[in-house]
């Protein structure tokens, strides 16, 4: 096992994400070496290091003069054309293993996409429901219905009770690696302090046991809501234990399925955790690996703006963009809503180059690895692949977000306001958005109404809203030059 500076930097990763890698890994090789593994660890500092996965490879095959090695297939295209590359340099044979942390094989899910012009999620869920038995009663859904996602939207009120993830104590080997990252990386985003994740199977075990305990009950209802002060509501925080291999996702899913099998969790609640596990997660993966590398350039709407600094430093006066960038940074996690309707919804009605806002999520979160990332940032959340993936850009004004959560409530801009010096940003650069892009979208049925609803509106609103929109990209264009002189 080798800690690589390759690995940490290809994009500048938050530090709690490289914290909790490099400990989970240090604590794997514990265990291994606990029952009976021989194990050969490099940690980061090692003079030694070559600082690349294939380096280190070919200098323990060189130690021990090896013809072969066997690896676990990886999760992105860039570890695999590194791994690919040393057989193809002459004297080390590279065997690749699947990889179990998943339930669909890359194959099986090739099989299912070839011929498909749009690869819908919701398909591919249903035959993954079928093909696991979970929540199914013999060919039909338990409950009548496959997807119970209406039920799912629910605002949360600032007077309710919530839970809180389990907190998991930090020990020597974490202990020094904090100390590690700390100094190596510290120019990196985030901070370190305090760190809280777990790093062994046990305590991310004890994690998901607490989750299903006090919060699975109302996860469905409130997952797509938001609040100021509530950094996790009733979100189960796992993911990135998921990502790392620490927790498998068929368990979870049957964990949960019992759940509401025993009465504990709503069939919304235990439904809408296992559609995000079986289904998103497994299609995702199964969606970057289909693609193929080029994926990363699919960019339908030409957006060629810079990212935000705001996005690093959450210095904007958008109550609801800083408080996310705010919660990133500290926590290396955002729920999926506000990494979907804040800061992407933002960056796509700004024009942002959707390869910078690919980075930033690959980079900022703990739980984010190209596989999973990439699908989600250039498919869902920037609509760059121009609808492989999803049915309509998830695009929306001030009102959704005024709806789903209080950040508008302290927000220097007025939701209410359309347009004028006071109006939130997300009202005139959503219309902004669909009118200068109407050439890509004007087909697209799911956008017939609001086409239709900005074309009642007079001569004058329109010019006033663009107006504004033109102005905002303006002062948006000023301030990125500036931070580049």
């Amino acid at each position: 096992m080798a800690e690589v500076s390759g690995e940490t930097t290809y994009v500048p990763h938050h530090k709690k994400k490289i914290a909790f890698i490099l400990s989970a890994m240090r604590h794997f090789a514990r265990e291994l070496k606990s029952d009976g593994w021989q194990v050969e660890y490099v940690q980061l500092d090692d003079t030694e290091n070559t600082g690349s996965l294939s380096g280190e490879i070919e200098r323990a095959a060189k130690r021990h003069s090896l013809k072969s090695v066997i690896v676990t297939e990886p999760g992105e295209w860039r570890v695999l054309n590194s791994l690919t590359s040393i057989s193809s340099r002459g004297g080390l044979s590279v065997k690749i293993l699947g990889d179990d942390r998943f339930i669909c094989s890359r194959n099986t899910f090739s099989s299912w996409a070839n011929g498909r012009k749009q690869m819908r999620m919701e398909h591919f869920y249903r035959a993954m429901r079928r093909k696991t038995g979970l929540l199914m009663d013999g060919e039909k859904p338990v409950g009548g219905k496959w997807n119970f996602d209406a039920e799912n939207r629910k605002p949360a009120k600032t007077d309710m009770s919530f839970p809180t993830p389990l907190y998991s104590d930090v020990d020597g080997i974490t202990r020094e690696v904090l100390g590690l990252v700390g100094e190596r990386f510290a120019d990196h985003f985030g901070t370190l302090s305090p760190f809280w994740f777990a790093v062994t199977r046990d305590d991310a075990e004890a994690a998901f046991d607490r989750f299903v305990e006090v919060a699975l009950p109302s996860f469905g209802d409130y997952q797509d809501a938001m609040l100021i002060n509530q950094k996790y509501l009733f979100h189960a925080v796992i993911s990135l234990y998921l990502n790392i291999g620490l927790l498998d996702p068929i368990e979870l899913c049957q964990r949960v399925e019992r759940a509401y099998f025993d009465g504990h969790a709503p069939l919304n609640a235990a439904e809408g955790f296992i559609r995000q596990i079986i289904g998103w997660r497994e299609y995702v993966r199964g969606l970057y690996w289909f693609r193929g590398p080029k994926y990363v350039d699919q960019n339908v709407f030409r957006h060629t703006r810079p990212l935000p600094d705001f996005f690093w430093t959450g210095n904007t006066e958008m109550a609801c963009v800083r408080a996310c960038v705010e919660q990133t940074r500290e926590e290396a996690y955002a729920h999926h809503i506000q990494r979907l309707m804040v800061t992407g919804n933002f960056a796509m009605l700004a024009g942002v180059d959707p390869r910078k806002v690919h980075e930033w999520y690959l980079a900022v979160y703990a739980d984010a690895f190209e596989w999973v990332e990439m699908p989600n940032t250039l498919g869902m959340s920037q609509f760059a692949d121009g609808g492989l993936l999803a049915s309509k850009p998830y695009a929306s004004s001030g009102n959704y977000i005024n709806r789903m959560s209080d950040y508008c409530t302290k927000c220097t801009y007025k939701v209410r306001d359309k347009s004028g010096p006071n109006a939130c940003p997300f009202n005139y650069l959503y219309w902004d958005f669909l009118t200068r892009n109407r050439h890509v979208l004007h087909k697209n049925v799911r956008l017939a109404q609001a086409y239709r609803t900005w074309d009642r509106l007079d001569d004058e609103r329109q010019r006033s809203t663009l107006k504004d929109a033109q102005h905002f990209l303006d002062e948006l264009d000023k301030s990125a030059k500036g931070s580049t002189e």
